[in-house]
């Protein structure tokens, strides 16, 4: 995005505007993906396949933007429509492998998810002078490396079943599930605070590392990856203390993390720098558990409706957080302007604590 700023004259702004383009392509997505009852119907491996080359070209179409920024969005909300197709799909293939320890399974699944999500990071940061349309490209071989691997190497699983069809009518009946109701508002806060923190990494480590472009993408890439521990981590400790308890206490730490934000621009350097990995592995290291607990929780036959719903209820949320953080630090700076991330974790334990209190 820097580069991609400086050559077409974009605002800075727009780091946060092309964010949200994907989580609306994703949303929308989701719910075309869901309605159709697409990975039902056919096998989940082709479709993670198929849409692992359809989000491979559309990312590549933002080479044919030229910088106009219409296009730009158009191009990236598309990528965010066939991501519906890989990160969800990818669960249902996982579910069919693991009758027991999901937790753990989805564990590894969306540590690779966060490695996938800091990977472009990496690759500008070891590329030398690598332009950001090579920078792109090499996201869209990537993406097609892996449709690839699922394709060949992962056959649909034993235990994979037809899913429930989705049911917007559902909304209010999902709800009334109290411990639904808990592990979803504990989501809800969560995802306020991930995909924001994520979009605006690289704007936090510039204000103490400077305009090095490299070291900036190297550091991002360890912070955003770093989640991939708290993933593996927290599904292994899922085993024996449960889900709730371990997303409590990786939403816990993240929102401590935010509430002394501005104290760690103040740090010496190696401080801020250790501070952020720590951040980048307790702010993802949740993300499985909730996933694990709104499955568990969801209502019996409603279970497709319920996670569609919550799926796109919490990317809608990263779209407010990330629109609202985008101009908090435009005015203020990200010293401060993290500090707009507390509300969520705190929402998120009050509505989680019953269920941690039950060690499920």
């Amino acid at each position: 995005m820097p580069d991609l700023q400086r050559s077409a004259g974009l605002p800075a702004s727009a780091v946060g505007d092309v964010t949200i383009a994907v989580q609306l392509g994703f949303i929308a997505g989701t719910l075309v993906f869901a309605w159709l009852a697409i990975a039902d119907r056919y096998s989940p491996r082709i479709v993670f396949f198929l849409c692992s080359l359809a989000g491979a070209a559309a990312n590549a179409i933002t080479l044919a933007s030229g910088g106009e920024f219409l296009g730009l969005l158009g191009a990236r909300f598309a990528t965010g429509f066939f991501l519906a197709g890989l990160y969800p799909v990818g669960m249902k293939i996982a579910s069919g492998w693991y009758d027991r320890d999901l937790g753990l399974a989805l564990g590894w699944l969306v540590g690779a998810l966060v490695l996938g999500t800091a990977l472009p990071h990496l690759v500008r940061g070891l590329g030398g002078d690598l332009p950001w349309q090579g920078v792109i490209l090499s996201v869209s071989a990537v993406s097609i490396a892996g449709g690839l691997a699922m394709f060949f190497l992962v056959p649909d699983g034993p235990h994979l079943g037809a899913g429930a069809k989705f049911d917007p009518a559902a909304f209010a009946t999902i709800f009334r599930s109290r411990d639904f109701r808990a592990s979803a508002f504990g989501y809800f806060g969560h995802m306020w605070e991930l995909y924001a923190l994520y979009a605006f990494v690289p704007v936090v480590l510039a204000a103490r590392l400077g305009s090095d472009g490299a070291t900036v993408s190297v550091w991002s890439f360890a912070v955003i990856g770093a989640g991939f521990v708290g993933c593996i981590g927290g599904g292994y400790l899922s085993r024996g203390i449960g889900s709730a308890r371990v997303a409590f206490v990786q939403l816990s730490a993240s929102g401590l993390c935010c509430f002394v934000s501005p104290l760690m621009f103040l740090a010496p350097l190696p401080v801020f720098l250790a501070f952020l990995l720590f951040w980048g592995v307790v702010v993802a290291g949740d993300s499985p558990q909730f996933s694990t607990l709104n499955a568990r929780f969801a209502p019996s036959g409603l279970v497709g409706s319920a996670l569609t719903i919550a799926n796109c209820i919490g990317f809608f949320i990263t779209i407010v957080s990330i629109a609202l953080l985008s101009r908090l630090i435009e005015a203020a700076g990200p010293q401060y302007g993290l500090l707009m991330l507390v509300p969520g974790p705190l929402l998120g334990l009050s509505a989680l604590k019953r269920l941690a209190a039950k060690r499920v």
